[in-house]
């Protein structure tokens, strides 16, 4: 399946200033905002059901669902949240949108602050992004200056609406939606216990909404082409276009848009996208989604690059972040380095992942420098596992999750690693 035609990505590279109004506007910009006063908030509902886009940042969770939730709750003000932490290895695509086309993003968000009546919106930009910040923020003067922030929107009385870019300080846990709006409110990013769910108790514990950049970015294409176009680009499973990041070992890395249910295959070796390794060795093996997504192995690369073609396979889109390895990596070393940066960046609030980890980590380095032995395969699993089951929030629950596959898939590598 080709692409034949961006709509993520179609005004990337085509404005002198991303940042301008009048150049958004004259490739389709705020027509979608324009669109939402029109419909009513029901039919934009009913667009975003229709369009079944789900959650971008890694979830995958149904976009339309969430929105309803925080719709049906009546108590407020509610609060507009953008993810843009993107702390996840492998994964850059956000960072294309908020630095060449920010008020798609910002389009997106003022139609949820319009759907829910919110006064105020935050984007919360990782702390790296420095100078993508600065181009955020002129995004957002340039947008109320021209009358599409501020108050009584587009002529609109009672639409007033705002929206503030908070800073990261690079803590990869504050990719999680709780421990996000923590360090919103100038707290420790750490995970809040669930429920009380953000769409109850969220931002200054009012209901709130949390979507990522991507996610936000669809909805000015859900809202000019309908529901049903945009989920008829991707599959039944998933609506829409995925932005796909190729690094590693990959001849032509870069960030994509590709249809959903596009072959895996053909991203990675056709030439419109990755083109095969850059070393021209045989791919050994793919990281999928970030270091919290699982490892695939050639076996598994027959399918669709969809929710749930990944799904059948064990595999997950994830983030979007493909990284692939070829046959000079070595399985054991790899695994190693993804558990040295869970241990690193576990903030330390619940003991199975903040001591777990490092248990895990001494087993592998063990297996790393010919000290483990044959039973050390089976603890290292059973060990994960038990993080997985029992940490309190996502970064726990993911810590284990390429080291298990690898296990599973390649055996016979820790085995081989392993004294007897």
């Amino acid at each position: 399946m080709s692409m034949k035609e961006p709509v993520l990505l179609k005004r990337v590279g085509k404005m002198k200033n991303p940042a301008s109004v009048e150049e958004y506007r004259q490739l389709g910009g705020f027509s979608a905002i324009q669109k939402a006063i029109e419909i009513g908030k029901d039919q934009i509902l009913n667009e975003v059901d229709t369009a079944n886009l789900r959650g971008r940042g890694g979830a995958a969770y149904p976009a339309g669902r969430k929105w309803r939730q925080l719709f049906a709750i009546e108590e407020g003000p509610k609060y507009i949240v953008c993810n843009a932490d993107e702390g996840e290895p492998g994964t850059f695509k956000d960072k294309v949108l908020l630095a060449e086309d920010p008020l798609s993003v910002i389009e997106g968000m003022l139609v949820a602050g319009y759907l829910f009546d919110s006064p105020e919106g935050f984007i919360y930009i990782r702390g790296e992004y420095r100078a993508i910040q600065k181009v955020f923020q002129e995004a957002i003067d340039n947008a109320c200056a021209a009358g599409l922030l501020g108050t009584d929107i587009l002529g609109v009385k009672g639409f007033d609406y705002t929206i503030a870019v908070v800073s990261g300080a690079g803590a990869y846990v504050c990719g999680e939606n709780s421990a996000l709006l923590n360090s919103v409110e100038g707290k420790a990013g750490r995970p809040r216990v669930k429920p009380p769910h953000l769409a109850e108790v969220g931002l200054y514990s009012q209901p709130t909404l949390v979507n990522n950049v991507e996610t936000f970015a669809c909805i000015p294409v859900i809202l000019n082409i309908g529901g049903q176009a945009f989920l008829e680009m991707g599959t039944e499973d998933g609506g829409g276009t995925k932005l796909v990041c190729l690094s590693g070992h990959i001849k032509n890395r870069g960030t994509y848009e590709v249809p959903l249910g596009t072959p895996l295959a053909d991203l990675l070796y056709s030439e419109e996208y990755g083109g095969g390794t850059s070393s021209g060795r045989p791919v050994k093996f793919l990281h999928l989604g970030g270091q919290s997504g699982p490892l695939a192995f050639p076996e598994q690369l027959d399918g669709l690059y969809s929710y749930q073609g990944l799904a059948d396979k064990g595999l997950a889109v994830g983030s979007g972040a493909i990284v692939v390895l070829d046959d000079s990596v070595s399985l054991v070393e790899y695994s190693k380095k993804v558990l040295e940066f869970f241990v690193h960046e576990s903030c330390g609030k619940c003991t199975p992942c903040r001591i777990g980890t490092t248990r895990a980590l001494e087993l592998l380095d063990d297996f790393a420098s010919d000290k483990a032995k044959a039973e050390d395969i089976d603890n290292l699993d059973t060990m994960l596992a038990n993080i997985n089951g029992l940490s309190a929030c996502g970064l726990g629950q993911a810590a284990g999750v390429a080291v298990r596959t690898a296990i599973k898939h390649r055996k016979e590598e820790f085995s081989s690693a392993a004294r007897g």
